[in-house]
């Protein structure tokens, strides 16, 4: 559908535009700095974010499933637990059901850690989420989540396969 670009809604969506432009690089920078504080690369922390996720959700993740949502094959993901699993940031924990089968967790010193680095911006959030209504917060995170699927199916048209058929 063709808009003039000097409309209100254009004018609006470009600045909607760059103020998530913006936010996705300040975030990248402090993710940046929890994991030089840390000693992690960025895959770890892609991993433990993914990890946190699958927590928060009530989920819990396998390293089969961590190495796709990272596009890892499975001999880096295994180094990858391994080095996050003896710096204290996650642990392996087996099924009670299936003992073959394993599930990522955050350990206890990862969290800690995690909450200590990141308190003040949960801190910051809240300040700013709490000058808006219900209503308010229930159409942006509506429109945060279109965004983020929109943008996870872009992403995995990008992707390429870690295992060629």
């Amino acid at each position: 559908m063709y808009r003039p670009r000097d409309t209100r809604r254009a004018v609006l969506s470009g600045e909607i535009v760059s103020d998530l432009r913006n936010y996705t690089v300040d975030a990248q920078h402090i993710g940046h700095a929890f994991a030089a504080l840390h000693g992690l690369g960025v895959t770890d922390l892609q991993a433990l974010i993914a990890v946190m996720h699958a927590e928060r959700r009530g989920e819990l993740i396998t390293p089969g499933r961590l190495g796709e949502q990272l596009n890892l094959s499975s001999g880096s993901v295994t180094a990858l637990i391994d080095r996050l699993e003896r710096t204290g940031h996650i642990r392996r924990d087996r099924d009670t059901a299936d003992r073959r089968k394993v599930f990522l967790r955050y350990a206890d010193q990862g969290a800690r850690v995690a909450v200590e680095f990141f308190r003040p911006l949960g801190q910051r959030t809240d300040l700013v989420m709490d000058q808006f209504t219900d209503e308010d917060l229930e159409v942006v995170h509506r429109f945060m989540r279109m965004m983020v699927t929109s943008m996870r199916h872009h992403r995995d048209t990008l992707r390429p396969s870690p295992h060629p058929k």
